[in-house]
């Protein structure tokens, strides 16, 4: 499905039906930027672009380091094989999850750029248009049952497919105009054997939901919120 480039030590997957452009390209705001095709962008860790490109419009990440150490080294990650690099392993996580029907954006393409030890990467995903992360949502409007329920179910396909979601929490879980779930940010998710961890998986989502009942603007949730979307997940 992934064809792939190299320039030098650079190295370029990509999906050529879902990218029109040439992806050396595509991973450079400025040539966005030169086209007036950036159409948004978000602040996490660093910047998501979102950008239209010429098959549908892409949400554009670079690869940062949280926590202490990323004050540190920002951005750069020790190099084994490109198989073991971030950017590669999500790519392939997504694409292991779209082919089993789970809502996810579908991966685009990736970039690992090589120097010495160390290796930089970013990653080119579809984006999921008329969406708000639970947060935003829950923020002004209360969820409907039959909503949790669908977070529930769509949990329940990612972990059948035996994919564990290292940071499942509500800021991960979109819900589009539709009522259409998604799930997303696979960076550092992984397959995973067994069962044991698909609790913990649950575990924290519902310490998310907590935390973020705690904050100043508090969450609109209906009292059974979790035995509703516990429910979903059941069936």
């Amino acid at each position: 499905m992934f064809s792939t480039k190299q320039v030098d030590n650079t190295w370029y997957f990509f999906n050529p039906d879902l990218l029109d452009e040439d992806v050396e390209h595509a991973f450079d705001i400025a040539y966005w930027r030169q086209r007036d095709a950036i159409i948004g962008s978000a602040q996490g860790r660093g910047t998501t672009w979102f950008v239209q490109g010429s098959k549908g419009a892409y949400a554009l990440r670079h690869y940062r380091r949280g926590g202490l150490f990323g004050k540190v080294v920002k951005d750069h990650y020790l190099f084994s094989t490109l198989e073991n690099t971030r950017a590669y392993q999500e790519l392939e996580t997504l694409n292991t999850l779209a082919q089993h029907g789970i809502n996810v954006p579908r991966p685009v393409a990736a970039k690992i750029e090589r120097s010495g030890l160390t290796y930089k990467a970013d990653i080119l995903i579809e984006k999921i248009d008329d969406a708000k992360d639970l947060v935003a949502l829950l923020k002004t409007r209360e969820l409907e049952a039959n909503v949790l329920k669908k977070v529930g179910q769509e949990i329940r396909k990612m972990h059948d497919a035996q994919v564990n979601h290292t940071d499942l929490n509500i800021h991960n879980i979109l819900v589009d105009t539709n009522n259409k779930v998604w799930i997303i940010d696979f960076d550092k998710c992984h397959p995973s054997n067994g069962d044991t961890w698909k609790n913990t998986n649950l575990e924290r989502l519902k310490r998310s939901f907590k935390k973020e009942m705690n904050e100043e603007a508090p969450l609109r949730l209906p009292p059974n919120y979790w035995q509703y979307l516990l429910s979903g997940y059941s069936s």
